[in-house]
């Protein structure tokens, strides 16, 4: 399963910002910008009609966890299965403090907390990008050491006891893996760590604790995971990102390819929606948090649609930019009808 590596449009639009074409005449280039306006409004409007016709309600969309920070325990250990579980992501997770703020961190801030307030908030799957010195990354611009990330994790998992963590670490594109970087992790999250196993998905949480994180390490050259080992390979976590800044487009892109996919019932890897919408470098606006709110919205609409169309059962891993208490609140419902036998999965 291809998946395009979103740290190359950060940098397409990052280059773009110094590197202009002398031979595009300026009538062309506003031309150009005020055709791009008008069909990001187009698609917007046609969201939004669909949410007035359609509506955004769905099986457990009422449900909202009396404690985010605890809302798998608040669900029943001993009831919920791994694969019934719809995953609160977060996409470029630790990208709260990257950049120079007001000068290069709003082209790549997705995230406006650090890991440990997004996993109170109710976070369960974690996106982080690393380059050789183990400091985060998004595209070309860096922010603090990945240790960050893994004590934000351990104060958390520290603070619960029933939470279920999905950390990917993937080395950022066109950057050199981190040495040792399997090592290091094991070292850190050794006694957390759930053992690559594809037997897990149909236990229930209370079967796999006191084991509490699932870490997925992808790196660029060095060896990956290998069966059997403390840490997980890519092949057990998928996605179908797409460029654009289009939040139709990405709509209906994100809802083709989950129609693909195996009901997570038969499925041994992860798949992820990532309900975003990226800056590109031909439209005037390359702030991540503008481009991205086009599509934010829509979530609760997306698995309303999911279910209309019925492939409720194939949506898993759910991620967005700049995550908030609704978003949580409707991953949570839809897994909590699902224990409940009002959604299939």
């Amino acid at each position: 399963m291809k998946h395009n590596h979103p740290g190359e449009g950060l940098s397409t639009v990052l280059h773009s910002l110094h590197h202009t074409n002398p031979s595009t005449t300026m009538g062309a280039q506003i031309s150009l910008q005020k055709e791009r306006r008008q069909l990001v409004t187009t698609q917007k409007q046609a969201l939004q009609t669909l949410l007035k016709s359609s509506g955004e309600q769905f099986p457990g969309s009422d449900y909202h966890p009396s404690d985010r920070k605890n809302w798998m325990e608040g669900l029943g250990p001993d009831q919920l299965r791994l694969y019934q579980v719809v995953w609160p992501g977060t996409h470029d997770s630790a990208t709260n403090k990257i950049g120079i703020r007001f000068v290069s961190r709003p082209f790549a801030q997705c995230q406006n907390c650090s890991i440990y307030k997004q996993l109170v908030k109710g976070t369960r799957v974690l996106d982080i990008r690393v380059r050789q010195d183990k400091r985060v990354c998004h595209g070309i611009l860096a922010t603090y050491s990945v240790d960050v990330v893994i004590n934000d994790v351990k104060k958390f998992l520290g603070e619960t006891k029933s939470e279920i963590i999905i950390l990917e670490i993937r080395t950022e594109f066109g950057q050199e893996d981190p040495p040792e970087f399997d090592k290091y992790l094991n070292e850190q999250l050794g006694e957390y760590l759930i053992q690559q196993d594809d037997g897990v998905f149909h236990k229930t949480i209370a079967e796999i604790l006191p084991k509490r994180v699932i870490c997925v390490w992808k790196p660029r050259k060095t060896p990956a995971p290998k069966p059997g080992d403390t840490l997980w390979n890519g092949n057990h976590l998928k996605d179908n990102w797409i460029d654009t800044d289009l939040p139709e487009k990405k709509f209906e892109s994100n809802m083709n390819f989950l129609s693909q996919q195996p009901p997570v019932k038969d499925r041994r890897y992860f798949y992820r929606v990532e309900n975003t919408a990226t800056p590109q470098a031909d439209n005037p606006i390359v702030c991540v948090k503008p481009v991205t709110g086009r599509i934010h919205g829509f979530a609760r609409l997306f698995i309303a649609q999911a279910i209309a169309k019925g492939i409720e059962d194939r949506l898993q891993i759910f991620s967005t930019d700049f995550i908030d208490e609704d978003f949580v609140d409707a991953c949570a419902g839809l897994t909590h009808a699902r224990i409940e036998g009002k959604a299939p999965a």
